[in-house]
């Protein structure tokens, strides 16, 4: 556990009150009375700390660093990199994007420059140095945090400028070797695009290639390398005096960097967390789609990770913004320490008083000092951390289930053309992720090129794109006993989207042969008959033929495919494998997984049935110690039955048979050792 305890606090935001020194000295005691006891600073005090080229200004960091060291408030230092000061993009426009259309960018917002720019590197690795000499060794200082939210939007954050163009170039020479190999990975004889010299290849444009799929997909690659090797850059620069653990935040299912890559030389996983609460009076949705990325982050080095950002309140940049009902934070918070989380930090801790974010919510509102609602539910939430951290030290969730959420194959399904253009792959995630979720079973959410050996069951949903050796794993896992589900629209392609010839890569695994897909219209929605009820067949319909020992579970009712397996089951070595040749809704999937579950041998932490809107996690030590938290994203009261006998790891209460929850309630249990589990 960083720092020798949960991390409660955020960003801090001090140089936007430099002229206010009694402000400052109300913050620190203020975090005090919040249990705040660890802030980010620096994040985007580029112009704080350098206002002209070459002349730092330190010292007033330097005062706060020792003022948070006097009051036992550890810091989060970031290199200030997200934000570039005025005097730089005026002396030095080089540094501003390039979009698209070949437009430069004027100056402002955010992430605004180009990861390839010697200039922007140059000015970078200066400061970060100069940060790391007068801080790295501080007591208090105990992480880097690199830049912010490293690619932003990918859309409005990639650059097309000519040192993009040739460093694309050069990375696609180290890949391929010769024009040769290239042409034949992208297929370039389609429409006669092979390339005769490498100048010819551009970056995917609007008013340029953008058919070409294994060229998108090359490019988002390449731009994932561009900022990792930026990343790499900053964590060099800061090395130079200092030996502190880095990180970055990683971002809410953000489709433009590939984590899976990223995540090499990040030390400690950290990512931003703003689940829309509130959308609708059914909480579940959001509550699955914040585990998910949870466990995403997680997964990433199967390790505790860093909750950097949430909100106490509401956000201010959508439609419209919801505040968080009352016990909404506490639940929130405590479901990132249920999946792993070692901390709970906010954006941010004072409200500014002007600028783009200055509704966004804030432990510390405009008005009312500490007479707020939320600041008293930020510091109830303080109060339990704060109590909890001895319990969870050197815990870490440790699923026998995995979900594959593969970056490459997010880009690759997703630009593709046909079977159908609406395929939405963090949906298709989602939905069959909700089946383990509403059953308490924890899943990990990896990617192709992770181990499977630790996991009994592996599902993966639309996994269109396989890279090499991915197969091979996935056969042994099966061959050595695991479970694997995947569907319909799988192993379609190789990993530069050419499509696979002769047969499926895993036929003999799945014991099923693949022959056309249909992509229905709404009026042409197939049905099957699975487990004594009729469920739909829509989106995706493959038409396969089981092979001799493969179980069909269920067969299309309708149309000419009628008879044609929709669900089946093939044994395989010691283990099994499911195919779901059809798309279907969120019930099927809720009783199909059922079975699998029963299948595999994977059960949620009560082993009990658990009421809707209830999920459980669970936290392992070492030494087999089980911390059990048990959720309920209901605003109303539940009761949760046979689940034998615990002990409420916060109060010593026992609990048996029954456990009865309140609305937005979080309990963390242990299990009573004479249970003799």
């Amino acid at each position: 556990m960083l720092g020798g305890r949960i991390l409660y606090g955020g960003d801090y935001n001090p140089d936007q009150w430099l002229e206010h020194p009694e402000v400052l000295e109300q913050d620190v005691r203020l975090m005090k009375e919040s249990k705040v006891n660890c802030v980010s600073l620096g994040i985007f005090a580029w112009a704080a700390l350098e206002p002209e080229e070459g002349v730092y200004q330190m010292d007033w960091l330097d005062r706060l660093i020792t003022r948070m060291e006097e009051e036992d408030i550890q810091i989060i230092l970031a290199t200030p990199s997200a934000a570039m000061p005025h005097w730089l993009t005026q002396r030095y426009p080089e540094v501003m994007q390039v979009q698209a259309d070949g437009r430069r960018n004027l100056p402002g917002k955010r992430h605004n420059f180009c990861y390839t720019s010697p200039v922007m590197r140059e000015k970078t690795k200066a400061i970060d140095r100069e940060l790391s000499r007068r801080f790295g060794r501080r007591k208090n200082v105990i992480l880097w945090h690199i830049s912010n939210e490293l690619g932003g939007n990918f859309a409005d954050s990639v650059c097309h400028c000519e040192y993009c163009q040739a460093a694309f170039r050069k990375w696609l020479k180290k890949k391929y070797g010769t024009l040769q190999n290239l042409n034949q990975a992208w297929w370039n004889y389609f429409w006669s695009h092979n390339y005769t010299d490498w100048e010819q290849i551009h970056s995917p444009v609007p008013n340029g290639e953008t058919t070409s799929t294994a060229l998108l997909l090359d490019w988002r690659r390449f731009s994932t390398e561009q900022i990792h090797d930026f990343y790499q850059m900053e964590v060099q620069a800061v090395r130079e005096y200092s030996e502190l653990p880095a990180t970055t935040n990683f971002m809410y299912f953000f489709k433009g960097l590939d984590y899976n890559r990223m995540k090499h030389g990040v030390d400690v996983i950290s990512w931003d967390n703003y689940p829309f609460w509130h959308k609708r009076k059914d909480e579940v949705p959001s509550a699955v789609k914040a585990a998910a990325n949870h466990n995403i982050m997680r997964a990433l080095k199967r390790q505790p990770f860093l909750l950097m950002e949430s909100t106490p309140s509401a956000v201010s940049w959508r439609e419209y913004n919801p505040l968080k009902r009352p016990g909404m934070n506490m639940l929130a918070g405590m479901q990132a320490i249920a999946h792993g989380s070692d901390s709970v930090l906010y954006f941010q801790w004072r409200k500014g008083r002007g600028g783009y974010e200055k509704f966004h919510g804030a432990v510390l509102d405009h008005k009312n000092g500490t007479n707020t609602r939320v600041f008293r539910e930020v510091t109830e939430l303080g109060e339990r951390l704060a109590g909890l951290g001895e319990k969870i030290q050197g815990t870490v969730n440790r699923p026998k289930a995995a979900i594959l959420f593969d970056w490459e194959n997010w880009w690759a399904v997703e630009d593709t053309q046909g079977p159908r253009l609406d395929i939405k792959y963090v949906k298709t995630i989602l939905s069959h992720y909700r089946a383990f979720w509403e059953q308490g079973i924890e899943a990990d959410l990896i990617g192709m090129d992770e181990p499977l050996d630790d996991y009994l069951l592996v599902s993966a949903p639309m996994n269109y794109l396989y890279k090499d050796g991915y197969a091979d794993r996935v056969r042994a896992f099966v061959e050595s006993g695991g479970v694997f589900v995947t569907t319909c629209f799988s192993g379609m392609v190789n990993e530069t989207d050419l499509c696979f010839t002769e047969q499926h890569p895993l036929e003999d695994v799945l014991g099923v042969i693949q022959e056309e897909i249909d992509a229905p219209s709404e009026e042409f929605e197939n049905s099957f008959h699975y487990d004594g009820k009729t469920y739909p067949a829509k989106f995706l319909c493959e038409i396969s033929h089981a092979k001799e020992d493969t179980e069909v579970l269920a067969s299309y009712e309708e149309d000419f495919y009628a008879g044609y397996p929709a669900v089946t089951c093939h044994p395989f070595g010691k283990g099994s494998a499911f195919y779901l040749a059809a798309g279907s809704d969120q019930e099927f999937l809720r009783v199909f997984y059922r079975d699998v579950f029963r299948k595999a041998g994977v059960e949620n932490a009560l082993r009990a049935k658990l009421p809707y809107g209830v999920t459980t996690a669970e936290r392992i030590a070492d030494d087999g110690t089980r911390i059990v938290f048990v959720m309920n994203f209901k605003n109303e009261p539940v009761i949760v039955e046979d689940i034998g006998i615990w002990t409420d790891a916060e109060t010593q209460e026992q609990y048996e048979d029954a456990l009865q929850m309140k609305p937005f309630e979080c309990l963390v249990l242990t299990k009573q050792k004479t249970d003799g589990n």
